[in-house]
């Protein structure tokens, strides 16, 4: 033993392990001359120190002040400890045991240091496409169990050359402890396939090969760090349109893949979109997401990457391969997700061939596996903020608090559609990244078993199931399978207890819940309302004057079903339908398959059959988003009365009609219209309201409030009026976060 001081353990969690912490660490003690270990448990940091009292003071402020930049460490943890004379600081191997919260990383983009290295010909790891250190690469979908070292990754199966051990060893290398290190010599390697074509291996010929495929107006499927990618020539619309027919995607909107150099050059900018200074900075986030942005009257893209749409979905390269291959091509790529239509995005070589292979001409493979899949997440700036729509590779897992911790583990299975599922634990609740559309065959497969590697890595038995009231939800049927204690909560409830549970309010707040489809308690199917109080109390006090859908489900997918049952709904003739009524409505007239709603989603698809922009649609939003293009902000609005209806308010929208009808005036001005309307309308409601019960706060929660005019001019208008307006900035506003707030309902209602 030697030296002289004191001794002090602590222990700090958070996000501390995945991201070069420990290294961090050692490199810190080195520094204060402090001796003594530190290594990695289930789910935080545990250090031995030695030392002076001043330095080993210093070393406590340092563990978070001068943390790496992609931890976030919590207070830590310090209680002296017996001196036992410690010659230097090491790194010690893990230990698994008990300890939580465990924090699982989710993956990052490539670092300015490793770009450089692979632009440097004469480094080890010049153009190579798997480069990584501690402050980027693959965690999350890499994981196989915690603590987070090597052995418990998809990197097992890649034994350390000696350069890279070296590295990995070193406590002044920026690799020492970077669990995906590889390189040429040992790491992962590429492979490109096509029909007909002999396969080609070695890094750079496959490189080769791709973009010649792809400047030769080819599809080529691409795999990435969470899935594969759908990959052509942006530019190109004999390769988009062959890529919308084969994939059965005749209008939805595709994510265009930008160099850097592009989109932060003004000259270049405007050859793809017109973003703006917000929009730039998230893109250029360490999150690297898909961003909506104004599309440019002076791009060179394709129109039919999003047509019918004001903005374009952009992403900047966040993988060393994706860096390659627009340097290479010299330009920008579609890149769509690699999946059937709602289903997660594929991640193996033998399911995107066997799955894809009408889709794709193509096939570049790597061997490095993926564990589960992580699609890119979406973010569209509203409110002057970026606010997710989708959660995905970068953001998720996500990790909140819980005003209220669960009394047991708590597994929530959000909802049918945009479905993620949360895991609670004590006062944390971990959300998962998107998991699609669960109707669709492969997407059950991937949500049983994210439920599964959650509950293992979390080192977590869940004790009670939450899930929504609907009792034909998929993911309701699945729970009842379990053979463990359910509790349901209503789809509404859950969206108001997200918004709640994300600000952690402490009273209650009237929240406007618009969205599709959500059932309800007094069994019909809401999607129009506002609810007044917190967790576990709320009411309905606001909502739409309710109409009967034609046809149940099909009218999401038809407009024109909308249209016809609000005109008949008001005793109104449609003249210009496009089918014929007779038989239709019948069914209306006798109420056969035609359920009762209050749905402001589906109120946005009559107007748009209405107007004359959407009669029919091909995915999920099609139409909203379409009359949203069509459409600019404006304070003339029809006025809808409101009537009480035992204590709810109701806005009778047949004035609307008749307006939305109106050969005489344009597109632009019916739909324009519309939306300042409903913004009106919110404000009238909340207004009641506030008379009756001083509520000031207002929330928005449902897929509605993805509509960036509608949201805008409701806050504005609101705000003017005195109210405090509340919009999720970090779950998206749509059913992404039904899971998290079923557990924050389940919570209160559990007490």
């Amino acid at each position: 033993m030697t030296g002289s001081g004191i001794a002090q353990r602590i222990r700090i969690q958070g996000r501390v392990q995945g991201v070069g912490f420990r290294p961090f660490i050692g490199r810190l003690a080195q520094r204060l001359r402090l001796r003594g270990w530190v290594r990695n448990r289930s789910g935080d940091v545990d250090i031995h120190v030695e030392g002076e009292p001043a330095r080993l003071a210093e070393f406590v402020r340092a563990l978070c002040a001068e943390a790496p930049p992609l931890a976030c460490p919590e207070t830590p943890a310090v209680e002296d400890t017996e001196f036992l004379g410690y010659p230097e600081f090491t790194i010690r191997e893990s230990e698994a045991g008990e300890s939580r919260p465990i924090v699982i990383p989710p993956d990052y983009f490539v670092c300015a240091d490793c770009l450089r290295e692979m632009a440097d010909s004469a480094a080890r790891r010049y153009r190579y496409p798997f480069t990584n250190c501690t402050q980027c690469g693959p965690r999350y979908t890499i994981i196989d169990r915690l603590p987070y070292d090597r052995p418990n990754t998809a990197m097992t199966c890649f034994p350390l050359c000696a350069d890279c051990q070296a590295e990995y060893d070193n406590p002044a290398d920026r690799r020492h402890h970077a669990q995906p290190l590889a390189c040429p010599r040992c790491g992962p390697v590429l492979e490109f396939r096509g029909e007909g074509l002999a396969p080609v291996t070695g890094n750079e010929a496959v490189l080769t090969a791709c973009i010649c495929a792809l400047q030769a107006g080819l599809i080529v499927a691409v795999k990435g760090i969470g899935g594969y990618h759908l990959m052509c020539d942006a530019r190109s619309d004999p390769a988009v349109q062959r890529l919308r027919e084969r994939k059965h995607r005749p209008w939805k909107p595709l994510a265009v893949l930008v160099p850097e150099d592009w989109l932060f050059n003004d000259s270049m900018r405007a050859k793809i979109a017109a973003p703006n200074d917000v929009a730039l900075a998230c893109l250029r986030s360490p999150l690297r997401p898909i961003v909506l942005a104004p599309k440019s009257p002076t791009a060179v893209l394709t129109p039919s990457i999003a047509p019918g749409l004001g903005e374009i979905g952009l992403m900047l390269p966040y993988s060393p391969l994706h860096h390659l291959l627009l340097t290479d091509f010299g330009g920008p790529l579609v890149a769509t997700s690699a999946n059937i239509s709602g289903e997660p995005v594929l991640t193996d070589a033998e399911s995107v061939e066997r799955r894809l292979g009408a889709v794709a001409d193509a096939f570049l493979h790597h061997n490095r596996p993926i564990r589960r899949p992580a699609d890119d997440s979406v973010f569209r700036i509203i409110g002057g903020i970026p606010r997710p729509l989708r959660l995905g590779r970068g953001l998720a897992p996500v990790e909140l608090r819980l005003k209220t911790p669960v009394s047991r583990p708590t597994l929530a299975l959000g909802a049918d559609l945009k479905n993620t599922i949360a895991l609670a634990v004590e006062d944390r609740a971990l959300i998962s990244p998107h998991l699609g559309d669960l109707g669709a065959p492969r997407s059950l497969d991937v949500f049983e078993q994210v439920i599964e590697d959650l509950c293992r890595l979390y080192a977590v038995t869940p004790e009670r199931i939450v899930c929504d009231a609907h009792p034909d939800y998929f993911s309701s049927r699945w729970a009842r399978g379990r053979g463990i204690e359910i509790q349901r909560i209503f789809h509404h409830h859950a969206h108001a207890s997200a918004l709640f549970g994300e600000f952690t309010l402490k009273k209650p707040i009237l929240v406007f819940t618009w969205d599709g489809l959500g059932f309800s308690e007094d069994q019909t199917l809401w999607g129009g309302e506002a609810l007044l109080g917190m967790p576990g109390q709320w009411r309905r006090v606001a909502s739409l004057r309710p109409f009967r859908l034609i046809g149940g489900n099909q009218a999401s997918r038809d407009p024109w079903r909308c249209a016809l049952a609000m005109c008949w709904e008001a005793g109104l003739d449609w003249p210009d339908r496009p089918v014929e009524s007779g038989l239709v409505r019948t069914a209306w007239q006798r109420e056969i398959n035609c359920p009762v709603t209050s749905s402001v989603g589906r109120w946005f698809d009559a107007a748009a059959a209405l107007i004359g922009i959407a009669q029919t649609q091909s995915y999920e939003g099609q139409a909203a988003m379409a009359l949203e293009a069509c459409s600019m902000a404006s304070r003339e609005f029809v006025e809808m009365p409101l009537y009480c209806d035992e204590g709810v308010w109701r806005a009778d929208w047949s004035p609307l009609l008749p307006m939305l009808m109106d050969g005489e005036r344009t597109r632009e001005e019916r739909a324009t219209g519309f939306h300042a309307s409903l913004a009106k309308l919110m404000l009238r409601q909340a207004e009641r309201i506030r008379q009756a019960h001083g509520v000031q706060q207002v929330g928005f929660a449902g897929g509605v409030f993805q509509n960036r005019l509608l949201t805008e001019q409701s806050i504005l208008l609101l705000s003017e009026a005195g109210f405090e307006t509340l919009l999720p900035g970090r779950l998206p506003v749509n059913d992404a976060a039904i899971s998290f707030g079923q557990i924050v309902e389940s919570a209160v209602e559990r007490e």
